[in-house]
């Protein structure tokens, strides 16, 4: 008998549980019912360093981050919510040194300007600088598998902070 009543109360609560946490998001992104596109215009490359196609890459994996964890249509104009901006740094530098002063760590660091604008929510538009840094061996140098490694990782990165940014209700 009492096994009855504490399994009916598990479920109850289970049930209670399931219901209350239905409308939330995991990807904490609230948009309006009014939004149903966005518009990713071409982020040129303004760095002093210049890298080339990451112009390109950055654009596409913003796209595909917006697509994926919502539910807008991608549109070439006229979108409800636009993304536009440029890349304005590609930097690489040294972080530590080695007693023979030389770089026993060196760093990429990518920026991003972003410029946000949502036709149903004027007070969610920003102008913003996003960035983040790829860590690697002094001695190695950044090209081929650990370029494009360097470069996916920041921008999965900067990619989901603009999200959180312009779409994340925190």
């Amino acid at each position: 008998m009492t096994f009855n009543v504490l399994k009916y109360s598990l479920a109850i609560c289970a049930f209670a549980v399931i219901l209350g946490c239905g409308p939330y998001s995991f990807t904490g992104i609230s948009l309006s019912s009014d939004t149903k596109s966005f518009q990713v215009n071409y982020f040129q490359n303004s760095a002093a360093l210049i890298e080339p196609g990451i112009e390109r890459d950055f654009t596409l994996a913003l796209q595909d981050l917006i697509l994926n964890q919502t539910n807008l249509d991608l549109v070439k104009s006229n979108g409800d919510i636009v993304y536009e901006g440029e890349i304005v740094e590609y930097r690489i530098s040294p972080t530590t040194a080695t007693s023979s002063n030389t770089a026993a760590q060196n760093r990429l660091t990518i920026s991003v300007n972003v410029i946000f604008t949502n036709k149903n929510d004027d007070d969610a538009e920003f102008e913003k600088r996003f960035s983040f840094f790829y860590d690697y061996e002094g001695s190695a140098q950044l090209v081929g598998g650990q370029k494009t490694t360097a470069i996916e990782e920041i921008f999965e990165r900067i990619t989901q902070d603009v999200v959180n940014a312009s779409l994340a209700d925190w």
